[in-house]
């Protein structure tokens, strides 16, 4: 899981059409049953590093693909 730190973000949409899993929305068209995630990635930006190179994604990602409610499963 990536998070996306609300106060750098510029709206450009850019990072939309490269989630793997279509996980990224603009704040206004969130889903309903994931705008509990506006304040997680508020929260895990502050505290999580920047990414700043592309890497290769885990070896289990696509196992992980498709499988909901996995909040469950988040370390802090």
């Amino acid at each position: 899981m990536l998070v996306i730190d609300p106060e750098e973000c510029i709206d450009c949409s850019l990072c939309e059409p490269e989630c793997p899993v279509t996980a990224i929305y603009a704040e206004d068209d969130v889903p309903e049953d994931q705008e509990e995630f506006l304040e997680l990635n508020a929260e895990l930006s502050l505290i999580w590093p920047v990414i700043s190179s592309i890497i290769e994604a885990p070896p289990d990602a696509a196992e992980w693909e498709d499988v909901k409610e996995k909040r469950q499963y988040l370390e802090r």
